[in-house]
């Protein structure tokens, strides 16, 4: 079920379950799904890049907060 667009020498297609459709050929609604499709993919991929940095971000301050901890640790048993 994967929706595909890309670009032939000949015409742009889309490509729906395996079989390829040419976007010209298209109806106007049907052009505008393959549009909402493209834009959406668009948006997943930059939701996925910002989750992957949201996560990196996070885990940074976690291990931060872990070496502050057991530094702090350190100094007490040092006591």
């Amino acid at each position: 079920m994967a929706k595909k667009q890309k670009q032939t020498k000949e015409k742009a297609v889309v490509t729906i379950d395996g079989d390829e459709y040419p976007i010209d050929e298209l109806d106007d609604n049907e052009k505008l799904m393959v549009q909402h499709l493209a834009d959406l993919n668009r948006k997943v991929d930059s939701a996925t890049f910002n989750l992957q940095q949201l996560q990196f971000g996070r885990q940074a301050f976690v291990d931060a907060l872990r070496a502050s901890l057991n530094e702090n640790e350190d100094d007490n048993s040092e006591e």
